[in-house]
C-alpha cells in the first residue's frame, strides 16, 4: 500500500534542468569541450556535481587536479543559481501543484528528494516549498544516485517504511535508485530511457492517483 509519494525536482517537477544543462553547457564552451550537447547531458542527470563536470571533462580529454575541479564545480554553481534566481512561480509543470494537494489530501505523506544542493531555493522560487512533509537535498546526503540514501532519508523523514513509497524520476541513476532503496518509482520521460520503472509517464502532471491502486 502506498503511503508516500516521493518527487525528483529537476525535470520532475519544474524545468530546472534547462539551467543546470545551460550551466554545464557555458562551462564545456570556456573549457573548449565542442562534443557537449544535449544527448551527452543526459549522463549528467541524477549525479553529483563533481562526477557531472568529471563527464565533461572525459569528453574533452582533460585532466585536472581535485582543487581545479572544484572552482570549475563552483563557478558552474554560480551560473546555475543566477539563472534559477529568475525563476517564477509558473515555470512548475502544468498539474503538478494539484497533484501534490491531491495527494496529500488523500493522506498520503509528500516528500522532495533532490540531488541539487539548490532545491530549496528552487522550490521556495516556484512557491511549494510548504507543499512537502519533508525536503531532502544534495547537502543532506554523503552518497548520490544510483545510491538509496536520498530515497531513503525521505522515507525515514515522513516516517514511511521504503516499500510503501513511489518515486518520481526522469533520471536513469534516478530510477535505480528509487528500485535499490525497495520502491517503486514512476519514471517520467521516455519509456525507452526509463524502462527499469515500474511505469512510465510522459509528464508528471499526467499521473492519475487511481494507478496507485495498481502499483
Amino acid at each position: 500500500m502506498i503511503r508516500a509519494c516521493i518527487f525528483d525536482l529537476d525535470g520532475v517537477i519544474a524545468d530546472t534542468a534547462r539551467y543546470h544543462f545551460l550551466a554545464w553547457q557555458r562551462l564545456a564552451k570556456e573549457l573548449g569541450v565542442q562534443n557537449f550537447n544535449e544527448h551527452e547531458n543526459e549522463r549528467l542527470k541524477g549525479v553529483s556535481r563533481i562526477r557531472s563536470l568529471e563527464i565533461i571533462l572525459e569528453l574533452g580529454s582533460i585532466s585536472l587536479d581535485v582543487a581545479a575541479q572544484e572552482i570549475l564545480a563552483t563557478k558552474k554553481n554560480a551560473w546555475f543559481v543566477e539563472y534559477i534566481n529568475a525563476m517564477k512561480p509558473d515555470e512548475i509543470y502544468p498539474g503538478v501543484k494539484e497533484l501534490i494537494q491531491e495527494m496529500r489530501k488523500k493522506g498520503l505523506k509528500v516528500a522532495l528528494a533532490s540531488s541539487s544542493k539548490n532545491a530549496k531555493r528552487v522550490v521556495q522560487l516556484i512557491r511549494i516549498e510548504n507543499d512537502f512533509d519533508a525536503i531532502v537535498d544534495g547537502t543532506m546526503i554523503t552518497h548520490t544516485k544510483p545510491n538509496p540514501e536520498i530515497f531513503l532519508l525521505a522515507a525515514s523523514l515522513v516516517r514511511v517504511k521504503p516499500s510503501d513509497c513511489i518515486v518520481f524520476e526522469d533520471a536513469e541513476a534516478g530510477v535505480e535508485a528509487a528500485l535499490n532503496a525497495g520502491m517503486k518509482c514512476v519514471g517520467i520521460g521516455s519509456p525507452k530511457q526509463l524502462d527499469k520503472a515500474d511505469l512510465v509517464i510522459p509528464h508528471t502532471g499526467d499521473f492519475k492517483l487511481e494507478s496507485l491502486g495498481s502499483l
